[in-house]
């Protein structure tokens, strides 16, 4: 009896010579693939973690500057930032906050690339949708229209549409166009919530340009009325 078992240990032991010298070396490449793809995919979250971390104590550097109002600090400080950590959500929030300080200090030029950035390089739909519509109003001051349209067209998050259109019509309204102002400012109204209170801008801007609101507001309560003013506005 022990002399089976002795071959049939013997047996199993052959089978598992011949199976590893025919797939051992494959098995081998395979955990060491595993256990490298898991080592790497360890170390890139912990960079993501420590880029964050250096890339949030830069962003608090930037709102201390910011309310320092040194102008020319400023922008060094916010070059670095977007140098060294450009895929953070910090850069692009220091992007947006460095543009507001420095169009308000004067410099409508470095606030314009600081938006063109974060319009280009922003991995968040929101903060690339918020520099372009700065990036519009700026370009607009400069009576730069074209550019500043250029940057309204395209897609937008739903969320943005209205005031996307608010921001054509501010365009169209500087350039004299008020027929073209009035329809952009009408798909504005209507595709924004009657409790937000940006709509009663948007009401004032249509009122001076002589529209009639009311029918506005009763197209918001028609099924399909937002789609028939903006087709006839077209």
């Amino acid at each position: 009896m022990a002399n089976q078992l002795d071959l049939e240990e013997q047996e199993q032991l052959d089978q598992l010579k011949h199976f590893w010298k025919q797939y051992g070396n494959l098995i081998s490449w395979l955990l060491i693939a595993v256990l490298a793809s898991f080592a790497a995919w360890n170390g890139y979250h912990y960079w993501q973690r420590s880029q964050a971390a250096q890339a949030a104590g830069m962003f608090d550097e930037l709102e201390r500057i910011t309310a320092q109002g040194d102008v020319a600090l400023l922008e060094r400080a916010f070059s670095d930032m977007k140098d060294k950590y450009p895929r953070t959500t910090f850069a692009q929030q220091g992007g947006l906050l460095a543009a507001k300080a420095l169009h308000e200090g004067g410099k409508p030029d470095a606030a314009q690339a600081a938006l063109t950035w974060v319009a280009d390089n922003a991995t968040d739909d929101a903060y690339r949708a918020i520099a372009k519509l700065r990036l519009a109003a700026v370009l607009a001051e400069k009576k730069s229209y074209d550019l500043a349209l250029a940057q309204l067209a395209g897609s937008f998050p739903p969320e943005f549409l209205g005031l996307v259109a608010d921001r054509r019509g501010d365009v169209f309204s500087l350039q004299g166009k008020a027929a073209d102002a009035r329809a952009e400012y009408s798909r504005a109204y209507q595709a924004m919530d009657d409790r937000v209170e940006y709509r009663r801008l948007v009401e004032i801007k249509l009122n001076a340009l002589g529209a009639d609101t009311r029918a506005l507001a009763a197209g918001d309560a028609t099924p399909g009325g937002a789609a028939s003013v903006a087709g006839a506005s077209k």
